[in-house]
C-alpha cells in the first residue's frame, strides 16, 4: 500500500509530522470536473499552523472521499499535507468497522453486553484491515519524517502506529493524542486478549502519550499495569486539557450571518404569555450515542412535570446534527431524538408555544447563535473525552449562563467548581438540576459564567499542541 517514497531508508525531510484519519483539507469534484478544496478546523489544525512555515512540518492523512482520492491520482494537494489513498473497502472496514464500532465503543463503555460485542470471523477479518490501515500511515511517516523527527499520531484510529513506527524508525521521538476517554480495565478486557495486548504494546511504541485528563491517563496506566509487568515500560504520560479558541468564537460569534440566525431564533422562541423573554435552556450535539440526547429530552420533559410552572416560558433550543449516518445504530438514535422532540410538542405545545425548537442540519453559525441567546447550557453526556461545547459556550453567552454538567465529561474536571454537576443517567435529577440552572439570579449567572470561560480557556488549541510538541522534543531520548 505504501510507495517506493515511503521506503523506511529513504528518509524525508519532515522535522514535525502530524497524523489523524481526517487531514486539514479536503477535496470536491465540480460539475466541470475541477477539484474544490475546503480547509478544515480544530485544535491540531490551530496547532500545527502555529509552529510557523519554516517548522519543515507535515500532516499525514487518509484520503477518505471520491474528490480526495481524485487529488491523490491527480497529483494535486496542500504543501505540508499528504494524503493516503488507502482502498476504501480496507478504510470502510478500520474506520466504522473497528475504530467506530469496537474501540470507540469500549472507551464510552456503550456496549449492551448481553447482544454485543461478537468477536467473531467477520471482527478478525476487519481487524486486520485496521492493521494494515495503521501499517500504511507508519509506512507512510517513517519515508517523510527527518533523522530523529517528531510524530505526532492523533487517535484511536490510529493505536498501532507508534509501535509500527518505533520499529522502521526507532530515530524518532514518537507521541500519540487520545481524544477519546480510556475503558478501566474490567472494560477493556472485553476485547480478546490479543486484541487487547496489541493495542496497548501499539500505544507504547510511543515515547510520549497524551490524554485529555488524568482520570483517562490513570485508566490507560491502569490497563498496562493490568498487564504488564512493567506497566508503561519507558512511555511516559501527559495530560493536556483541550481548550477553545476563545478569540476566533468570540470574534465568529459577532458576524452577519450570527446574527441573522439569532433573529431567526428569537422568532421560534417567541416571548412568554406576559410578554417577558422566554428562558432558553440549549445543546449542541452531534448524534452520537455517547452525547445522551434522548436522556436530555425526557429530563426537559420531566421539569415541565415537575414544575409546570416553566410552561410557556422555557424552551429547549436543541442541535443535533447527524453523525455516521452510515452505521444504523446511529440512524435509529437520530430517529428518536426526532420522536421525542415530536411528542413533548404535541404534548405540551401551545399555539403561541413550541417547547423543543429542534435542528438537525449542521449550521456552526447558528450554533453561535444559540450560544449567545443560551441561559442554560445543557452538556449531559454519557461519557466524553472532553466535550469542548461544555467549554465554548460560557466564552460566548451575552449575558452568561448556567451550565448543567455531566460529571462523566472530560470537562467536568475543570468545569466543575461552577457547574451544576448531573448524573447522566438520572433523568429526575437533571430536571431538578435544570430548575435550579433556570433558577440562578442573572447576576450570578453572569459571574459563574465569567469564571467557567477562564477555566475553559486556559489551554487553547495551539498551546495544547505545543506543549505536547516542547514535551516530546525534550525528553532524553526514543522510547527503548
Amino acid at each position: 500500500m505504501a510507495s517506493t517514497q515511503d521506503a523506511p531508508g529513504a528518509h524525508g525531510a519532515a522535522k514535525v509530522l502530524v497524523a489523524s484519519n481526517r487531514g486539514p483539507v479536503s477535496y470536491e469534484v465540480g460539475d466541470d470536473g475541477s477539484l474544490n478544496s475546503k480547509r478544515g478546523g480544530g485544535g491540531v489544525v490551530s496547532g500545527l499552523s502555529a509552529i510557523g512555515p519554516d517548522a519543515g512540518a507535515l500532516w499525514v492523512c487518509s484520503a477518505l472521499s471520491d474528490g480526495d482520492r481524485e487529488a491523490v491520482r491527480r497529483g494535486v494537494g496542500e504543501e505540508g499535507v499528504r494524503m493516503l489513498p488507502i482502498p476504501a473497502d480496507v478504510h470502510a472496514d478500520a474506520y466504522n468497522g473497528i475504530a467506530n464500532s469496537v474501540l470507540w465503543f469500549v472507551h464510552h463503555m456503550l456496549y449492551q453486553t448481553p447482544l454485543e460485542p461478537v468477536f467473531d470471523a467477520e471482527f478478525r477479518r476487519r481487524w486486520a484491515s485496521y492493521e494494515a490501515y495503521n501499517r500504511a500511515f507508519a509506512e507512510a511517516l517513517a519515508g517523510q519524517a527527518a533523522p530523529g523527527a517528531a510524530v505526532l499520531v492523533q487517535d484511536y484510529h490510529l493505536t498501532l502506529v507508534p509501535g509500527m513506527l518505533r520499529e522502521l524508525r526507532p530515530d524518532l521521538r514518537i507521541g500519540h493524542f487520545s481524544h477519546t476517554p480510556w475503558a478501566p480495565p474490567e472494560y477493556f478486557r472485553m476485547l480478546p486478549d490479543d486484541i487487547a495486548e496489541q493495542v496497548l504494546r501499539g500505544m507504547l511504541g510511543a515515547d510520549r502519550l497524551g490524554f485529555l485528563t488524568r482520570r483517562w491517563a490513570d485508566a490507560f496506566e491502569a490497563c498496562c499495569s493490568a498487564r504488564f509487568a512493567d506497566g508503561l515500560g519507558g512511555t511516559r504520560i501527559g495530560v493536556h486539557g483541550l481548550g477553545p479558541d476563545a478569540d476566533f468564537l468570540r470574534e465568529r460569534s459577532h458576524r452577519a450571518d450570527v446574527a441573522e440566525r439569532m433573529a431567526a431564533l428569537r422568532e421560534e422562541i417567541g416571548s412568554a404569555p406576559d410578554g417577558t423573554a422566554r428562558r432558553t435552556i440549549v445543546r449542541v450535539d452531534r448524534t452520537e450515542l455517547s452525547k445522551n440526547i434522548v436522556r436530555g429530552l425526557l429530563s426537559y420533559r420531566q421539569l415541565l412535570d415537575d414544575h409546570p410552572e416553566w410552561r410557556e416560558r422555557v424552551v429547549h433550543v436543541a442541535f443535533a446534527y447527524p453523525s455516521r449516518q452510515d452505521l444504523a445504530v446511529y440512524r435509529d438514535y437520530t430517529a428518536e431524538v426526532q420522536r421525542l422532540a415530536d411528542e413533548l410538542n404535541s404534548r405540551y405545545g401551545t399555539p403561541g408555544w413550541t417547547p423543543v425548537v429542534l435542528h438537525v442540519k449542521d449550521d456552526f453559525a447558528r450554533s453561535l447563535a444559540a450560544y449567545r441567546l443560551a441561559d442554560v447550557a445543557l452538556v449531559n453526556p454519557i461519557r466524553d473525552g472532553m466535550n469542548l461545547v461544555a467549554k465554548e459556550v460560557p466564552v460566548v453567552s451575552d449575558e452568561g449562563c448556567a451550565l448543567v454538567l455531566s460529571r462523566e465529561a472530560g470537562a467536568y474536571e475543570e468545569l466543575a467548581e461552577d457547574a451544576i454537576a448531573v448524573n447522566p443517567y438520572d433523568v429526575i435529577g437533571t430536571a431538578r438540576a435544570l430548575h435550579e440552572a433556570l433558577s440562578v439570579p442573572p447576576e450570578e449567572r453572569a459571574e459563574r459564567s465569567k469564571r467557567l470561560a477562564a477555566a475553559a480557556t486556559a489551554l487553547p488549541p495551539a498551546q495544547w499542541f505545543l506543549d505536547q510538541l516542547h514535551a516530546l522534543e525534550e525528553q532524553p531520548g526514543p522510547a527503548a
